[in-house]
Formats: structure tokens, sequence, C-alpha cells
């Protein structure tokens, strides 16, 4: 497993996207819409291959025929972190190896993007969502590799959760990335990123 982004949800795509530029003083650039799950997205390129999404429920399109990732369907309130991602070469050795599920792979396209992701059937992950969103590319082409540099770079990841201890020992056979720190806490995840305006925080 291999941080790959950091998903930032709001009510609205307008409002996801605005929490990130109003935190981080750099634009994020359109992404595009992603079939299945009915959603839509603007992205941010940071250092050392990762991104930021803004993501929210597409209004435009028909409702899903399932329930959306990330607990969409349940988002309210502010433009908040809400998910974290990481990448793995097998998604489904990776999923055997685990000791709770995360959900079963789903096949998606955006353009020429192709990737499974691991998607529960109810689009809640355990641990309040704070389990990590597992994904497997399938493309030669990742999106950090075509967005712009904004200058920013992820310090650090905060991940709190009343069980942080125990997210943290399930995940420690497969992940390991000093970035990413698990706290004690109210379920929430908090991102430190140094900015060209100097360290800045989403949370």
């Amino acid at each position: 497993m291999l941080l790959d982004h950091i998903a930032v949800s709001g009510e609205t795509l307008e409002e996801a996207a605005a929490a990130v530029e109003a935190a981080l003083g750099v634009p994020m650039l359109q992404g595009g819409q992603h079939d299945v799950f009915i959603t839509h997205n603007k992205l941010l390129g940071l250092a050392d291959g990762l991104y930021l999404e803004a993501i929210a429920a597409d209004p435009s399109r028909p409702a899903p025929e399932r329930p959306r990732w990330f607990d969409l369907d349940s988002f309210s309130g502010r433009a908040r972190p809400t998910n974290w991602i990481c990448a793995s070469e097998d998604l489904d050795a990776l999923l055997a190896a685990l000791p709770i599920e995360v959900g079963d792979p789903v096949s998606l396209t955006r353009g020429d993007l192709r990737w499974r992701k691991a998607v529960p059937a109810d689009g809640k992950l355990p641990f309040d969502n704070l389990f990590p969103s597992l994904i497997e590319w399938n493309c030669e082409v990742h999106p950090a590799t075509v967005l712009p540099p904004s200058g920013c770079a992820l310090r650090r990841l905060i991940v709190s959760h009343p069980e942080a201890s125990a997210l943290a020992a399930m995940l420690a056979p497969h992940f390991r990335d000093a970035r990413v720190v698990f706290e004690p806490g109210a379920p929430a995840l908090s991102v430190e990123i140094d900015t060209p305006h100097g360290l800045r925080t989403l949370a």
C-alpha cells in the first residue's frame, strides 16, 4: 500500500474546491465525471506523486443505482477532508490479506484513466470511513503525472479516531509512511501541506 491521494468532500463540488483553495491559496484544476458512482471532481497536484481531489455528488446526472463511494450520499456540512486513498499493485491479494472487509473491486474509467477500486456495498468504509480506500491503477498515466506543479507538498496526514491504535495496527503489515500519523480522538482527517505561502492545514 502506498499513499495515492486525499479526498476533500463537499455538498457541492464548488464548495469542496473552494475549501481547498481558501486553505492553501492555490487554484484547483478541472477533473471530470465518474460513472457508476455519479460524482465529479477537481484536482491539485502535490509533490512526490500525490494529489488532492475535491469531490462531490454530480447533480447534473441521475442518481446512481448503488450507494456512492466515500459515503457521499450521507455527506453534509462544511467541505472537509474525508478520505485517504492508497494504491496497490495487486488489489485482490491485498484485500485477501486484510483482516477486515473494505469492499469489492469495481472497474472504472475516466478518459484515459483505468482503475479498480475496492468499494463497500453501502459506500461506508470501516472505522467511520477512515480506513483507507484502496485503488489499483490499470493504466500508464497516473493523474498526478499530468497535473502541473502547484508548489505544494504533503507534510502530514493526521488520522484521528477513538480506535486509532487498532487501525494503525491493522495497517502496519501493509503500509508504512512517516507522513501518516494516527492519533486518538473524534473521527476526522487533518492534512498539513507546505505551500508557496507557508504551512497550511486542511481540516
